[in-house]
């Protein structure tokens, strides 16, 4: 039988001179083939698309000071980039962990470290949420040290599939896990204009808490289907048209960063899972053992400074960070997405 012959078919080019969606631009999918294309977005202050620039590295490794044979954790995974500066300061000797709840970035972070040489001989990575650091401990005994970056990745960001950003179109979802809980859009159905305003200012401090969520609730009595990531970014911008022009654009466009990180915390029960974290930090520390933690605003910061000093003042940490430590002028220069990084650290007794 004579085989058939297939068309190749081509890839869809761009319009234009430069790529502008998220799938578009394939280059930066790939940056084992295209070095060079990456390496320019990146000292552009931009961050590739489908990547993630680990914030703070120089600052961890020179608190943590770990050593071969040690045992650690790092508690969001992510891309991976935190996980293999550590993974190459314990020389293939010791174990480190590794958690993430998002299944979709596990596997890749998974097979770009295996392709790297890290096996599950000095690597375990599970998809599990960083609150359950007591199943962890209970396999692998108490941990030198500890990393949790509470900060969403990139790759979650910038794609417009999963409703991170009011930047693209997109599904309103904003959960880490898309297979567990409740979208944001669901969510939004179920909230009143109260517990929506609360929402708004406890998560996210926004000043316009009390305007946005009238909004919000009054399109959705009228039947209105917030549903997708623009149309909630459409009735913040046509809520807050009486803020004076000369401020207007910018001051919107904050509330609606605002808005989507209160609604994120919310659906994913960020603040309760961190809590639970802390809680839990000190008895899954071995003496001696050292953590650190970023985080990206002042609601995560409060709840990491307040158990650090309240430890601290019980003796169970020796010694806890005096100040917020910040990234460097230059990091923030290069990646523009550090400027909002606060890091803690604390030793246990």
């Amino acid at each position: 039988m004579d085989k058939q012959e297939q068309k190749h078919k081509r890839r869809v080019r761009y319009k234009g001179t430069h790529p502008r969606s998220y799938k578009e631009k394939y280059k930066e999918h790939q940056p084992e083939k295209y070095g060079d294309t990456v390496e320019k977005v990146i000292s552009k202050g931009s961050t590739p698309a489908g990547m993630h620039i680990s914030i703070c590295v120089k600052e961890i490794l020179e608190f943590l000071q770990i050593t071969p044979g040690q045992i650690g954790l790092d508690a969001t995974l992510g891309y991976g980039g935190h996980t293999l500066q550590m993974l190459k300061c314990l020389e293939s000797k010791g174990h480190l962990y590794a958690l993430d709840v998002d299944p979709i970035e596990l596997v890749r972070t998974r097979e770009r470290l295996e392709k790297l040489g890290y096996d599950d001989k000095i690597l375990t990575i599970k998809q599990m949420n960083f609150s359950n650091i007591d199943q962890i401990t209970a396999e692998s005994g108490p941990l030198n040290f500890v990393l949790a970056d509470l900060g969403v990745s990139s790759m979650q960001i910038d794609n417009p599939e999963r409703g991170f950003s009011y930047k693209n179109e997109g599904p309103l979802d904003l959960r880490l896990n898309p297979n567990k809980g409740i979208s944001a859009a669901q969510r939004l159905k179920e909230v009143s204009k109260d517990e929506l305003q609360g929402m708004l200012l406890e998560n996210a401090d926004e000043p316009y808490a009390e305007e946005i969520s009238r909004a919000i609730i009054s399109e959705i009595k009228r039947g209105t289907d917030i549903s997708t990531t623009t149309k909630l970014q459409c009735i913040i911008n046509d809520a807050l048209q009486f803020i004076p022009k000369d401020t207007r654009k910018d001051e919107i466009k904050k509330s609606c960063q605002r808005s989507f990180q209160a609604l994120r915390i919310d659906v994913n029960n960020e603040y309760e899972v961190l809590y639970e974290f802390l809680e839990k930090l000190p008895d899954s520390l071995a003496p001696g053992g050292r953590v650190a933690i970023l985080s990206f605003h002042s609601g995560e910061d409060r709840l990491v400074k307040k158990s650090f000093k309240r430890l601290l003042r019980e003796g169970v940490y020796q010694e806890i960070a005096p100040d917020i430590i910040r990234p460097s002028a230059e990091e923030c220069r290069i990646n523009s997405r550090a400027r909002s990084t606060k890091m803690r650290w604390a030793i246990k007794a």
